[in-house]
């Protein structure tokens, strides 16, 4: 039946009559998420080497101008025994033996074009064009309007070349080229047929299937993976597995990982045992991967990924944003940082603030990149070290769970807290590159497009919640239904500094539309600023932003400084509150903080003098005490909630604390 198999796969290849590579077909459009789409190339001869073949896509819309955004090298690649190369993502079905990323492929109207060269020769935006190293090409849509500008382009290689429609959107159809009896090339849409002869001849591959239980394990687990064929092999087959994957790696299981089907079965299975160390190492990915099945076997999965959470998670010493602790994480500013502050108001107090925070030469701007490492240490959950805090829903989600794909349930990503098409920042070149802490871009106060990945603007968001938000005015957004709406001060203090750092971005009252470079509302955000004032999870995430952009949020490190600038004491001088560069510590304990009404003071030795501030540096209440003392707050000093400093004096030593009254 083999012999059979092979005179007529030689007579089909005896009767086609185009050149010795050909694109064979093509899904550039699939429901959903767009992770099944493909291209296939079919050689002329079978197992033919693809070394000095390039195969680019170009974007013939408007804004693309038939130039090409995608070249993929096949040098180290061949075609299988049926002279088929599958290209697509992971979720292909079978597996492609060539791997790109899901949703690279456009819709349309494109072109996709085979040439002799590397991808060296198409970098990005390079105008399509015929010459002698133009192989083949199809120009394609989703019943879109010609691309006329790659038609004219590509009719000088074939006069008659027409735009091949594979169907509406989300269409489950694929591109495919057929040859008829008499030599003539056509294209049909039909179902797709990945890894085989488009009219059902060639050779029929034996399939291997990938099966495990569960895709996330813990720490400790045991779990099987079985790998079966579609037909019982006529001799032994041995194969590797390789669970490798970055961080996670042999020193991380234990388990068989070179397996034999043998002769007569069609089924094997391998038990892996996952190592509970006692690092935390943060959840990580394996990734099954097998290789080594003779040609004549066909992948219809693999490189399946499960998660491995680890149990040595670690928790923070101070609280997350809805549980707020307060004077846990101390500031990491140099002690001079907002000397030259003082004695400033109004337009010069902004200056100077500027001159700090945009200092060109200092203040460094990393990549859109890089952000996603930023938040995954910044907004780190205090509660679990493998998560970060969602800034809008108030919970934790695995650092693992941030959005690649369209796809968004369950997953994270970074949220402009000033938006994007308000603030008239985008990513930028090189902007997709993360190239660590090290390297950066020089910046100043008018780089408003390094705004696109400012961290003390930018949160750890739900990524529907932030598909909710998209660009409303604070005020007009106010938080999903259900939460407790602690992350109110936190977004404004990030919008009040992003207005500050950046020259041409306003905050305004009301909710302005059609004006770039205004956010509103300015009412709303002062009050959500006074009512919810920066907490120990806010001061951790400007220190460590601070050693990436070496700049702070200044509204976190000093939050009355808003009240001078936007509040109720626009106008006034600027002195930096109650010096806070005191070196003589006077060691009480003030508890409990926040507080409702009673506030207890502990340690007392000596005569000591008491004096509570008002955010905006007035005097609102003065006790002495010569012991331990119990202060009720509302009934006996008339304080409303709201955030205040305390400052105690004994024996020429002081200690300035935040005290906050729920």
């Amino acid at each position: 039946m083999k012999h059979i198999a092979l005179i007529l796969l030689f007579l089909f290849f005896s009767t086609i009559t185009y050149a010795q590579v050909v694109i064979y077909e093509l899904d550039c459009d699939t429901p959903s998420i767009d992770d099944k789409e493909f291209v296939e190339l079919l050689s002329e001869t079978p197992n033919f080497p693809l070394d000095g073949y390039v195969l680019v896509f170009f974007n013939g819309s408007m804004s693309g101008g038939n130039t090409s955004y995608l070249a993929l090298d096949l040098a180290g690649y061949e075609t299988d025994i049926n002279g088929l190369l599958l290209i697509g993502s992971k979720f292909v079905v079978p597996t492609p033996q060539y791997l790109i990323p899901i949703s690279v492929i456009q819709n349309g109207p494109d072109a996709v074009a085979l040439y002799r060269g590397n991808y060296e020769d198409f970098p990005d935006h390079t105008l399509a064009y015929v010459d002698d190293n133009l192989v083949d090409v199809l120009v394609y849509g989703t019943n879109d309007p010609d691309a006329t500008g790659l038609l004219d382009i590509f009719r000088a290689f074939d006069p008659d070349i027409e735009q091949i429609n594979e169907g509406p959107n989300n269409n489950t159809n694929s591109i495919q080229r057929v040859v008829d009896d008499d030599g003539v090339v056509t294209y049909i849409t039909t179902t797709p047929t990945p890894r085989q002869l488009n009219d059902g001849s060639g050779i029929v591959l034996n399939g291997i299937l990938i099966s495990i239980e569960e895709t996330q394990y813990n720490e400790g687990d045991i779990f099987d993976i079985t790998f079966t064929t579609e037909q019982n092999v006529t001799t032994d087959v041995t194969f590797t597995l390789s669970l490798d994957n970055y961080g996670f790696n042999s020193s991380d299981f234990t388990g068989d990982t070179v397996l034999t089907i043998p002769s007569g079965s069609n089924t094997v299975t391998t038990t892996i045992s996952i190592i509970d160390d006692d690092e935390d190492e943060g959840d990580e990915v394996m990734k099954v991967t097998v290789s080594g099945f003779p040609s004549t076997f066909l992948l219809l999965n693999n490189h399946l990924e499960i998660r491995v959470v680890d149990n040595d998670f670690t928790m923070a010493t101070f609280g997350t944003p809805i549980n707020p602790t307060f004077g846990i994480v101390k500031s990491t500013q140099p002690s001079d940082y907002y000397d030259s502050l003082d004695g400033l108001a109004d337009s010069n107090l902004k200056q100077a603030i500027q001159d700090i925070i945009a200092e060109e030469d200092v203040v460094r701007a990393q990549t859109y990149a890089d952000v996603i490492d930023i938040l995954k240490e910044a907004d780190q959950n205090p509660e679990h070290s493998n998560e970060v805090w969602l800034v809008y829903s108030e919970i934790g989600r695995p650092k693992l769970d941030f959005q690649t794909t369209s796809e968004s349930l369950g997953k994270w990503n970074r949220e402009h807290t000033y938006p994007r098409s308000r603030g008239r920042f985008y990513s930028i070149d090189l902007d997709e590159i993360f190239d660590g802490k090290e390297i950066y871009w020089n910046t100043n106060a008018d780089s408003l497009r390094h705004g696109n990945s400012d961290a003390h603007a930018l949160r750890a968001a739900d990524s529907r919640e932030n598909i909710r938000r998209s660009n409303l005015h604070y005020g007009q957004y106010t938080g999903p239904k259900g939460t407790l709406g602690k992350f109110r001060g936190d977004v404004a203090r990030g919008v009040f500094y992003l207005a500050l750092r950046y020259n041409g971005l306003e905050i305004v009252n009301g909710f302005p539309e059609g004006t770039e470079g205004e956010l509103g509302d300015l009412a709303t955000l002062l009050e959500w600023h006074r009512k919810d004032p920066p907490d120990d999870f806010e001061m951790n995430r400007n220190n460590i932003i601070y050693t990436w952009q070496i700049n702070r949020n200044p509204f976190i490190d000093q939050p009355e400084l808003v009240e001078y600038i936007w509040g109720n004491r626009v106008g006034q001088v600027w002195n930096q509150a109650l010096s806070l560069k005191d070196d003589k510590v006077l060691h009480l304990r003030v508890h409990p903080i926040p507080t409702r009404d009673r506030l207890y003071i502990s340690g007392i030795k000596s005569d000591t003098h008491i004096e509570v501030f008002s955010i905006d540096s007035r005097k609102v209440m003065q006790h002495r005490a010569t012991e331990d003392v119990s202060l009720s707050l509302n009934s006996d000093f008339g304080l409303a909630t709201g955030v205040y400093l305390m400052r105690l004096e004994s024996q020429g030593k002081s200690l300035i604390k935040k005290i906050v009254v729920e």
